[in-house]
C-alpha cells in the first residue's frame, strides 16, 4: 500500500515531524511518501495562509496520483485544501483534522480541541459544524503558541499546550483531547501519560483511516461534490493547473 502524504506548508522540519508520526502507526508493508509543498506559506495560520497553500498542496497530490498513491492525506490540522484534493484525486483522500474529529467521537462523548493561536479557533469551529460534529466538542482551545515554535528547542510550548489540556479537563468536561496541529504530533504519547486521558493526534488517526479506506478498495466519489474538474484554461501563474480532458 502507497500513502502520498502532503504538509500544505513549506517547512521540511514540520514534515520530518509529519513523517515520524505517520510510521509509528502504518501498517507493515505500507509506503510512505511524505513531502511538503514546493512553494506557498511557511505555516498555515488563518484564512489568508490557507489560500495560498492550496496550489501548492494540489501539485503535491497531482505527484501522488500519478504515482500511484492508493490513499492521500492533508498534514494540515485546517483540512486545508479538501474539497479542491478530492475533486482532483480518485483515491481517497483524508484530512488530518476530520481524522481526528472522528476517531476521538469513536471513544468519547465530548472531546476539547487544543491548538495553537486563537485566529485558527473559527477555522476549527467552522470545519466541526461541517462534519457534523460541533456537539461532540466541549470546547476548542488555543495555547497561544505560533507553528514555527512547536518544536523549537527552549520553547515553552509543552507547557503552553498542558496547560490548556487542564483546562479542558477541569472547566469543559472534557474526556479526551485532540490536538490541533500536525506539528503537536511527537507530543502526543507524552501528554496522555500526563493526563491520563485519550490524546488523538490528527496524523496518526488519518494514517489509520487511510490504510482502511485504501484496504477496502474505495475512492473518491466521481460524481456530484467530487466530480471531477470541467477541463478550462487557468491563466498566468494558475495556467499549469488547468483542468485536462
Amino acid at each position: 500500500m502507497h500513502l502520498n502524504i502532503v504538509n500544505p506548508n513549506t517547512s521540511a522540519a514540520m514534515t520530518r515531524i509529519i513523517a515520524e508520526a505517520a510510521a509509528r502507526v502504518a501498517r507493515p508493508g505500507t509506503t510512505i511518501r511524505t513531502v511538503e509543498s514546493e512553494f506557498g506559506p511557511e505555516s498555515i495560520e488563518g484564512p489568508y495562509d490557507d489560500a495560498f497553500a492550496v496550489p501548492g498542496l494540489l501539485a503535491r497530490i497531482a505527484e501522488g496520483e500519478t504515482a500511484g498513491a492508493d490513499a492521500h492525506v492533508i498534514a494540515c490540522f485546517d483540512d486545508t485544501g479538501l474539497d479542491a484534493a478530492r475533486a482532483l484525486a480518485n483515491a481517497p483522500v483524508v484530512g488530518i483534522g476530520a481524522a481526528a474529529f472522528h476517531m476521538a467521537s469513536l471513544i468519547v462523548h465530548r472531546f476539547a480541541v487544543v491548538t495553537t493561536l486563537e485566529r485558527s479557533i473559527p477555522v476549527i469551529e467552522t470545519n466541526l459544524l461541517r462534519y457534523g460534529l460541533e456537539r461532540r466538542c466541549a470546547r476548542v482551545r488555543a495555547a497561544d503558541v505560533p507553528v514555527l515554535e512547536l518544536n523549537q528547542p527552549g520553547s515553552n510550548a509543552c507547557a503552553q499546550i498542558g496547560a490548556e489540556i487542564e483546562r479542558a479537563l477541569r472547566e469543559d468536561a472534557a474526556e479526551a483531547i485532540v490536538l490541533g496541529c500536525a506539528g503537536m504530533a511527537a507530543s502526543a504519547a507524552a501528554l496522555a501519560r500526563e493526563f491520563g486521558v485519550p490524546v488523538v493526534e490528527g496524523v496518526a488517526a488519518s494514517v489509520t483511516l487511510a490504510e482502511g479506506l485504501a484496504a477496502q478498495g474505495l475512492t473518491t466519489a466521481k460524481r456530484g461534490a467530487y466530480a471531477k474538474p470541467i477541463p478550462k484554461t487557468y491563466s498566468g501563474v494558475f495556467a499549469r493547473f488547468s483542468p485536462k480532458p
